[in-house]
């Protein structure tokens, strides 16, 4: 049970070029954005999409990957855990931001998309 405790499967589709950094340490970091829809009817009936945007970390093997595979657009399947981090902005206001830092990532759709 401990392994629920922290645990988030998303799929979704890729809102911009990864951003790929390699630290001093040797290690690699991808930092990328997913939209995850949700599709219902209101009270009229009418089909509505509701699009909640997801900032994603992926940390070494899995940066790599994403590095050579994953595009903008491209539909991705992830398992990770969300971890808040907080950072003062330069005129001292304190804020917090939540990502999900990924574990394994599936390459989803055709091997045309990228």
């Amino acid at each position: 049970m401990s392994t629920l405790k922290n645990h988030v499967q998303l799929i979704g589709n890729v809102g911009q070029e990864p951003t790929i950094t390699n630290l001093e340490s040797g290690k690699k970091v991808a930092r990328f954005s997913i939209a995850t829809n949700e599709n219902y009817k209101n009270s009229k009936g009418e089909k509505q999409t509701d699009t909640n945007w997801h900032t994603v970390v992926a940390w070494g093997k899995t940066a790599e990957i994403v590095e050579n595979y994953v595009g903008k657009g491209k539909e991705v399947g992830l398992v990770g855990k969300l971890k808040t981090r907080t950072y003062t902005t330069d005129d001292g206001n304190q804020r917090y931001v939540t990502e999900v830092v990924a574990d394994d990532i599936l390459l989803l759709g055709s091997k045309d998309d990228k």
